[in-house]
């Protein structure tokens, strides 16, 4: 019963569903001292611990939930992760929110987790995989007030394009933040936000090219031949120069099937007479790199 109740929860059981699964005190003991068990968090153990030299990220996440209480759930970046909203960047940081004073931060046992006070209305809570968890809107909005402008403007576009967000969900959020510390900002994110970003690095060289005063008139672009072919899908389009932008992330785009997919839809489109550019992370790092190549390329175009 123990194990298969583990194999639900990330390999994680707390100790008060040890102890109603037959288990005694002293054979819970016994399992951590051999080392079969080991604690994550305060009467929290990942079974079968031999087998991983590392706890996962998520049973860490449920660890540090389940030992903080029922009324525990993750919030802000931790949230995020848990709902696979990008566009924020990675961080040992487990952040857990709590009502009044249960948030009390001597309960801790993992030093990456942050505890928040936090009073959620009762709809303002779900679950992803049996973990508490604040909804996307509250995530979001939350995130919203503490991210700066490229992270925030690629939350929002991910939670738009992966559906766990709609347009009528922004002005929600705006009045969820109204009042609040960086609300300002954070209306300003709401405005630049666009659903068909695919990915942060999209967002980033968007607003690179919008910063640049070069921004484009249409994302994922669809071209086409004479006979309706579909030709290629741009990230970025500049419909009247023909010039299109493409972000090249890792991930599936680096995989030898891929590269070469990208070549060939390359190789298609300048044969139908449009200027294709390539940017990377790297890139975005710059402010003016993006924008000169574009303005460049629409000058060419002219």
């Amino acid at each position: 019963m123990i194990r298969r109740l583990a194999a639900t929860q990330d390999g994680v059981v707390t100790r008060d569903q040890a102890l109603r699964g037959g288990l005694g005190r002293n054979d819970i003991d016994h399992l951590v001292a051999i080392g079969r068990w080991r604690p994550l968090a305060r009467a929290v153990y990942l079974t079968e611990a031999r087998a991983v030299e590392v706890a996962p990220r998520r049973a860490r996440i449920r660890a540090a939930v389940l030992s903080l209480g029922p009324h525990a759930h993750a919030v802000l970046d931790t949230a995020a992760e848990l709902h696979r909203i990008a566009g924020l960047p990675p961080t040992e940081e487990i952040h857990v929110g709590l009502p009044g004073n249960a948030a009390r931060p001597a309960r801790l046992h993992d030093p990456a987790v942050v505890v928040h006070q936090l009073d959620r209305p009762p709809g303002a809570m779900t679950s992803v995989a049996g973990i508490a968890v604040s909804d996307p809107r509250h995530t979001v909005a939350a995130v919203l007030l503490r991210a700066q402008r490229y992270a925030a403007v690629a939350v929002l576009d991910s939670a738009l394009n992966r559906r766990l967000l709609t347009p009528d969900d922004l002005a929600a959020i705006s009045a969820l933040v109204r009042g609040r510390r960086g609300a300002v900002a954070a209306r300003g994110y709401l405005a630049e936000a666009d659903g068909r970003a695919q990915s942060p690095l999209e967002t980033r060289t968007r607003l690179r090219c919008v910063d640049g005063r070069v921004p484009p008139d249409v994302l994922q672009l669809e071209v086409r031949d004479d006979d309706g072919y579909l030709l290629g899908i741009g990230d970025l389009g500049w419909r009247r120069a023909r010039v299109i932008a493409e972000a090249d992330g890792g991930g599936p785009h680096s995989a030898p099937e891929a590269v070469f997919a990208d070549r060939r839809r390359q190789n298609r489109l300048v044969n139908a007479g449009w200027t294709v550019l390539r940017f990377t992370w790297a890139d975005t790092l710059r402010s003016d790199y993006i924008p000169d190549l574009v303005r460049q390329a629409l000058t060419a175009r002219s």
